[in-house]
């Protein structure tokens, strides 16, 4: 099952995003076969304001999980996040689903 995250950053949380960024990356990598694709929204100055991740888990209950321990959860940088399931039919170009 595919879910896209859309989470938005709290006010004023860049630093505090930029400081545990790179614990959210090793969480990233240790979840590479649960990704689908990941990237940082953007504000109109380029400025990181938020994420939006695109997972595979066999149950909502395990992207629950996952988000339970998401340093960018733990650390209170995501404010607002959005969660729906997601049909992936391509992926890098290429015809992944149907």
């Amino acid at each position: 099952m595919q879910f896209v995250i859309t989470a938005y950053d709290g006010a004023g949380m860049l630093e505090r995003r930029m400081q545990v960024r790179p614990l959210h990356l090793e969480g990233m990598e240790r979840l590479k076969s649960h990704l689908v694709a990941a990237g940082g929204l953007l504000d109109e100055e380029g400025k990181l304001k938020g994420s939006v991740l695109i997972m595979e888990f066999e149950n909502r209950e395990e992207l629950d999980r996952y988000l339970a321990s998401e340093v960018y959860v733990t650390e209170h940088v995501w404010q607002t996040i959005t969660i729906e399931r997601m049909n992936v039919v391509y992926a890098h170009g290429e015809r992944v689903g149907r």
